[in-house]
């Protein structure tokens, strides 16, 4: 890709994502670049709910425990991450993160490949 078209496309993607101090490769700039072509017809509202449940041991003895995992793609380009944490204790804890920067993006993308 020649760096007029490179920055064409880094610019195309600045309109929607965070790209300050950001490097990209070749491929991610056009992955991104398709990712933000097919964003309202492939991914926006789409919801992935993932959940574990495990054993830990504390100086009270055994319990258990469950994660939950929601990754939602927000109305503006962008994935809005929650995690709620709940023991067979009652302890409950709950989070919050919304990825907008384009390396958060192509991160995700590459956890979950």
């Amino acid at each position: 890709m020649d760096r007029h078209a490179k920055k064409r496309l880094r610019d195309y993607i600045g309109e929607h994502l965070d790209v300050s101090s950001t490097r990209l490769t070749d491929d991610e700039a056009t992955f991104l670049g398709h990712f933000l072509d097919e964003y309202d017809e492939t991914h926006k509202g789409r919801t992935e709910t993932r959940t574990r449940s495990s054993v830990g041991w504390s100086s009270d003895g055994k319990y258990t425990y469950r994660e939950t995992f929601t990754d939602t793609f927000t109305d503006e380009v962008g994935i809005r991450q929650d995690y709620e944490y709940q023991d067979d204790d009652g302890q409950r804890r709950t989070s919050m993160n919304v990825i907008t920067n384009a390396r958060g993006i192509l991160n995700w993308f590459r956890d979950r490949t």
